[in-house]
């Protein structure tokens, strides 16, 4: 992939949810929710202290995370859709 994201910014995929509920019933696309949940694709160099000393980044390529329901902003690298935020939009790393 050509795209690097600056600072302490991230690029992260979408990992689509579930098509059917617990109950077996199945959920139309029209009435889906974005998932706040990802998968880093690249992370930035990370962020600088005010004495210029560089913070490296706490998520690398592969974490799996969570994020708000707003967070980032949807991008096209490649002809895929994926979304760009500061790292301290994510809220977590899955285990």
């Amino acid at each position: 992939m050509a795209f690097k994201p600056l600072h302490d910014r991230v690029l992260v995929r979408r990992v689509e949810g579930e098509e059917k509920t617990k109950g077996g019933l199945i959920i139309p696309e029209t009435a889906k929710e974005k998932p706040a949940e990802g998968e880093i694709i690249s992370t930035g160099d990370g962020a600088r202290k005010d004495s210029g000393e560089l913070i490296a980044p706490a998520v690398k390529a592969g974490d799996r995370v969570l994020f708000g329901k707003w967070s980032g902003t949807e991008v096209t690298v490649d002809g895929e859709e994926l979304l760009i935020m500061k790292e301290g939009d994510i809220l977590g790393v899955i285990a």
